[in-house]
């Protein structure tokens, strides 16, 4: 069992990868973006509507927010990458197929929709997997909102990211945008880019921190790619906290974080990746933590070395 910030206790995940269900139950494919699980269990979500930009539905909405709840007990998936087809991440909500059917839609009705898009971003922030953004072309509205609840963001060159709600006559802050934009560029970059809501291209959106790795347009899958199997060959319980961690931290003052830091630690001190580590050391090799010891487990052979 690993404590968590509040003392409690949850599954110790660090011998067999995720909490989950021993069975590892796979869940029902989808239908509105495809997606591949590769040999390192990296799996890919690519957004497939290259026509309209990859617009969201409502059907997508659903989807992927069902999908990133089901990665909390899907075994296979070590960590994640979104992308999008064609030469845009996402542009948003599409105006026809969302947009026009909601002006005739109830109050209520409203409501469910705008709980549902918030629903999907909090399902990608309490993954337990890190979360790599491929943002290969425009991110506009839900689309920015997505690459940004990701944990990293690898951004082409030709990208750019627009939190363009106010121009459509809605608040800024949508979809958990005004809490996670402030603490990623700050609280001045963040009452910019939510009020105007106007596009910033990729060097811009680096020089305000919104990046984590910049590359030319035929780089960005493969670079998050290689972020992300990276992450799915290593540590898994102590990555899974990390994220869990940076989370929380926010809303605790520094004392309470130090604890929570500390019971967390002293938990992976025990655990099985630390004393990989440590018999690593001791024998002049290279560590293979859980995401490789998993593999290995189930069958797959692991590789010579981790990757650089």
């Amino acid at each position: 069992m690993v404590p968590n910030a509040s003392g409690s206790t949850q599954p110790d995940p660090d011998a067999s990868g995720r909490a989950s269900d021993a069975r590892g139950s796979v869940p029902p494919p989808k239908t509105t973006f495809r997606e591949e699980i590769d040999g390192d269990g990296v799996c890919t979500i690519t957004l497939d509507r290259p026509e309209r930009l990859n617009a969201l539905t409502f059907e997508v909405y659903r989807e992927l927010a069902d999908r990133f709840a089901e990665l909390r007990d899907d075994r296979r998936v070590h960590a994640v990458v979104i992308t999008g087809s064609g030469r845009a991440f996402c542009s948003g909500g599409d105006v026809h197929d969302i947009i026009g059917q909601l002006f005739s839609r109830g109050e209520a009705e409203v409501l469910a929709f705008a709980r549902m898009t918030g629903e999907l971003i909090a399902n990608i922030r309490t993954c337990p997997q890190p979360v790599v953004a491929a943002v290969n072309g425009t991110a506009a509205g839900a689309g920015a909102v997505i690459a940004l609840a990701a944990d990293l963001r690898v951004v082409s060159t030709r990208a750019k990211f627009a939190f363009l709600f106010t121009h459509v006559g809605l608040t800024g802050a949508d979809m958990g945008a005004g809490y996670l934009l402030p603490r990623v560029v700050g609280a001045g970059r963040a009452s910019e880019m939510l009020m105007l809501g106007d596009a910033i291209d990729a060097p811009t959106a680096e020089r305000y921190g919104l990046v984590t790795r910049l590359v030319e347009p035929d780089e960005c899958v493969p670079t998050a790619l290689g972020l992300a199997r990276r992450l799915a060959r290593g540590p898994l319980a102590a990555l899974t906290t990390t994220k869990r961690l940076i989370d929380q931290e926010w809303i605790m003052d520094l004392p309470a974080a130090i604890e929570a830091e500390a019971v967390a630690q002293a938990a992976h001190l025990r655990g099985a990746d630390h004393k990989e580590f440590h018999a690593a050391f001791v024998a002049k090799r290279e560590p293979r933590f859980s995401g490789d010891r998993r593999r290995r487990a189930d069958g797959e052979t692991p590789p010579a070395s981790p990757p650089s």
